[in-house]
């Protein structure tokens, strides 16, 4: 139907999903409806090797772990909306005959980004015009997992257009946080989180700016943003197929650390380039993962925003452990800015034309990406003139760097900025290997806030440089909680306009997301860290997250004597 009136097509697609997606769940049987039980909490916190284990000595029967985690996505799908298909019935009969009860996950339930192709079903990313369309196979990652043992019972939610810290689209409705519902869970695999934060066991989610690790922040889970070719990625659809300047990574995401290092470990035993192409054969180094465990780490800490006290304890309880923890300085040619620059015009060089090409007229937006698109498609002469504003009336020199170029890319324009690209990264390899530095990893927030409301990113677009960085430079990083937001001890000590002031220039960019910071409304959201290693260190990574939360464990405040250890939600 020729627009406008394929607006029509977008409402009967959205009327007909979520009818679809709610006559399965009411569908289920009555057990699935039921309440906890003592078994099913027992299940719910074992971690993943002990499972395997008496499922594969036929203790514990697989379908009893997938009912119970039907338990998990019916009770996660009323409080937060977190799933876009439910996989149940088909998953029981998977689980009895088609995955494999002697592979390294046998019988453990895995969710899934709405973006990984499962057979039967779509892959609808949040738009109509996906919808209706199921796969007649299952894509590699899948295959991968069914032959692992796991047994895939949920896709997640996600927002439309992948490139937000939000989970919201027009046909699924807007994931809520599992901590406070006025809130985003984060996005773009932020259903991912919402579930495992409600119990959920592991899951994948996709990384191109943030977004596996921004939901474990804002949720309170753990993630592990793998560098490219170590994750598989085929299999799979996206709102911008082809767009290769920074590569979006699959990445695993679980409820406790635990679970994560065992996940991914048992994935990289699988040998996935046998799977996919894209995966080096780069085997497990158990060896690097215990070094990591074990010795006495050089830490480098990058400046902290509104989580300070997340970041505070966290330095104080390295310390405390015998960690020498120092402030990081890279080089003008390795500038966090000049990186933040360089990966947004990579990341848009179409001109933001993909992911728009997929809507029907008046399907809702995104309201970040709704943003960038209006910025993209500015006249030239428009958007000078609201460079100009930006630059000397609103005096933001850095988000006027940002939108000055912002925009359709010729092929040579492309090039330019992928040699660019080379040469920052040949910058931060020669800067972290340079005495003094040769840190072991980088400490330093996810976001700049804890959690945002519901379409605040409208306004917090630009609020990315503690993950978008890294993605540019390609270096594995994981997320760990710390604590949570506490009406007083969080609150600012003074208007945000003056906080960011005083913190400078470098902030700027985050005074979108500042403008939201309520620690009153934001009391009990999850704070959190992350840790960043270099390229194919993913096994490190793992290692330095351990470190760093057995130095939490082991920490009590000298004032008040709390400790370091992030409580998760206790399941009803």
């Amino acid at each position: 139907m020729l627009p406008p009136f394929d607006y029509f097509t977008y409402r009967h697609a959205r009327s007909t999903k979520r009818q679809e997606r709610a006559a399965r769940f009411a569908s289920l049987p009555a057990e699935y409806h039921a309440d906890f039980s003592s078994f099913d909490k027992t299940i719910i916190n074992k971690p993943i090797e002990e499972l395997v284990q008496e499922i594969q000595d036929s203790s514990l029967a697989p379908t009893d772990v997938l009912r119970t985690y039907g338990k998990v996505a019916v009770k996660a799908q009323e409080k937060s909306n977190c799933i876009t298909e439910l996989l149940l019935p088909e998953a029981e009969k998977w689980a009895q005959s088609e995955v494999n009860l002697k592979g390294p996950l046998a019988g453990i339930p895995i969710s899934l980004k709405d973006s990984v192709q499962v057979k039967g079903f779509d892959i609808t990313l949040g738009y109509a015009r996906l919808a209706g369309k199921p796969y007649a196979e299952d894509g590699p990652m899948v295959k991968l997992l069914k032959d692992a043992g796991a047994v895939p019972y949920a896709k997640t939610a996600l927002p439309v257009t992948l490139l937000s810290f939000e989970s919201a689209n027009g046909l699924w409705g807007t994931c809520l946080n599992p901590h406070v519902p006025d809130y985003s869970p984060g996005g773009s695999t932020g259903g991912e989180g919402a579930l495992l934060a409600l119990g959920g066991r592991i899951g994948i989610g996709s990384d191109v700016a943030g977004s596996v690790r921004v939901p474990a922040a804002w949720s309170g889970i753990y993630s592990l943003r793998c560098s490219t070719g170590r994750w598989p990625k085929t299999g799979v659809n996206t709102s911008m197929a082809g767009q290769e300047g920074i590569a979006s990574v699959f990445s695993p995401m679980a409820r406790t650390l635990n679970d994560l290092t065992y996940f991914t470990r048992a994935i990289i035993s699988m040998k996935p380039w046998k799977y996919d192409h894209t995966v080096h054969p780069i085997s497990w180094r158990n060896e690097e993962e215990d070094e990591a465990k074990s010795k006495k780490l050089r830490i480098g800490l990058m400046s902290t925003d509104a989580i300070q006290r997340a970041i505070d304890t966290t330095v104080a309880a390295l310390r405390a452990a015998g960690h020498d923890v120092s402030e990081i300085a890279p080089p003008a040619a390795a500038d966090p800015f000049t990186g933040l620059n360089l990966a947004s015009q990579l990341l848009n060089a179409d001109g933001c034309d993909t992911f728009n090409s997929h809507f029907y007229s008046f399907e809702p937006s995104d309201p970040g990406a709704a943003q960038l698109s209006l910025i993209c498609n500015l006249p030239r002469p428009l958007k000078y003139l609201y460079y100009l504003y930006v630059r000397y009336i609103r005096r933001d020199a850095k988000w006027a760097t940002l939108i000055r170029s912002f925009g359709h890319k010729s092929s040579t324009d492309q090039w330019k900025l992928v040699a660019k690209r080379e040469a920052f990264r040949s910058a931060w390899h020669g800067w972290w290997d340079a005495k003094p530095q040769q840190y072991d990893f980088i400490l330093c927030p996810v976001n700049a806030t804890p959690a945002l409301p519901h379409k605040a990113m409208k306004d917090a677009v630009s609020s990315c440089g503690y993950t978008f960085l890294w993605n540019l430079l390609d270096y594995s990083a994981g997320v760990l909680p710390i604590s949570h937001v506490d009406p007083n001890k969080d609150s600012l000590a003074a208007p945000y306009r003056t906080v960011l002031k005083q913190l400078g220039a470098n902030h700027a960019l985050a005074r979108g997301a500042w403008m939201h910071y309520d620690a009153r409304k934001m009391a009990g959201l999850p704070t959190a860290v992350q840790v960043v290693g270099r390229r194919w260190q993913e096994e490190k990574v793992l290692g330095y997250m351990a470190a760093v939360e057995r130095a939490l464990e082991e920490y009590a405040d000298p004032v008040t004597g709390e400790g370091g250890k992030y409580d998760l939600i206790e399941l009803d």
